[in-house]
């Protein structure tokens, strides 16, 4: 449904600083899983024309990549660890700057959310042995998920140096930046919360012995690119991949450890009226980038109101940037979005993909 055009000086069309990264608006493309990467997860020129096409976004944040081989959570996704899938961003970033853009990578690695079929044969690894509920999608089709091999305190500083290696990557490739994903349900998520999180070593029990690995992954990829180019997302009390957490209070401390490093921004993906934001909101006063979760779309008067309101600084969007390209000039302009295809989401070709129509 076509609305009023914003006004010249609504607060969705002014400059964010976000570290490094000068946000023209503060409309960002969340990170969406599309599946569309080469089967060895190196990114191509389709994803090339996805991403540039989306590039009226204040900033792209990229669908999860991996930056380690064991962390690969699907098929087809991208990965950060080799020279061909640094060859493959290299190609999107500058699609995406030719084009007026911004793009940061997020590194997503899957821990025990993947499959021996998708990591060639390998076991996933976790904080600790406890197999997830459900099911997974792998490329022999739907299987239960595997109990995953607990990582030995001795092997979590060579995980540490493979997120610092794909963000030192990243930056060769030109992209701005890189964004950490420590929510729904991923490894960095997986030692925040006390459901998957059962360690006895000096990374489990209190808040913050669960906070300390995250910590110290950030602080590597800040020493490795710079802390301005280092963004974090977490979903605080999400259930997404059965993740459980009987309490929140990793995240306060993570905050203010983070907040410490000086990283680009936090980003929360949580409801609007949740007492966690509250808190998190006065630990991180600016910069801070909220996702209102998987319940309902986020539509253009809700996103100015929360930033209007001061609950937020920028407001990250998911589905509505999927069958709009020019997002942006479509909620400037009042126009009409176009109907999107959920069935064409994950995996396929250029259908549902690239082939949504932008306005004339």
């Amino acid at each position: 449904m076509a609305t009023e055009p914003l006004a010249p000086d609504n607060i969705l069309l002014t400059p964010v600083q976000l570290g490094a990264i000068t946000a023209p608006n503060r409309i960002l493309m969340a990170p969406l899983t599309r599946n569309r990467a080469d089967d060895d997860g190196t990114p191509n020129a389709l994803q090339a024309e996805y991403y540039a096409q989306r590039a009226g976004a204040g900033l792209i944040i990229t669908e999860g990549s991996q930056p380690a081989a064991v962390g690969k959570g699907y098929p087809n996704v991208p990965g950060v660890h080799t020279d061909a899938q640094q060859a493959g961003w290299a190609r999107i970033a500058d699609a995406v700057h030719g084009a007026g853009g911004r793009i940061v990578v997020q590194l997503m690695h899957g821990g025990r959310i993947s499959h021996p079929d998708t990591l060639g044969g390998a076991t996933p690894v976790a904080p600790s042995a406890i197999r997830p509920a459900g099911k997974i999608f792998t490329p022999r089709g739907e299987q239960e998920f595997v109990e995953p091999r607990e990582l030995r305190t001795d092997e979590l500083p060579g995980v540490v140096a493979e997120f610092a290696d794909a963000a030192r990557r990243a930056v060769a490739a030109g992209l701005d930046g890189i964004e950490l994903h420590s929510a729904n349900g991923y490894l960095l998520h997986q030692f925040l919360a006390d459901g998957s999180n059962r360690r006895t070593d000096g990374y489990g029990g209190s808040a913050q012995n669960r906070a300390r690995f995250v910590v110290e992954v950030a602080k590597a990829c800040a020493e490795a690119i710079g802390a301005d180019r280092v963004g974090i997302r977490i979903s605080p009390g999400h259930q997404f991949n059965d993740v459980t957490e009987s309490d929140l209070s990793a995240y306060p401390v993570l905050a203010e450890r983070l907040r410490d490093l000086g990283l680009a921004y936090l980003h929360v993906l949580v409801e609007a009226d949740e007492k966690i934001l509250v808190q998190l909101r006065e630990l991180w006063p600016d910069r801070l980038v909220l996702n209102t979760g998987f319940g309902q779309e986020t539509d253009r008067d809700t996103a100015a109101r929360l930033i209007d309101t001061g609950v937020a600084d920028a407001v990250a969007v998911g589905r509505p940037f999927l069958g709009n390209p020019d997002l942006v000039r479509r909620w400037t302009e009042g126009a009409e979005l176009n109907e999107l295809r959920p069935e064409l989401f994950y995996g396929g070709t250029a259908e549902g993909y690239t082939d949504y129509p932008a306005l004339p």
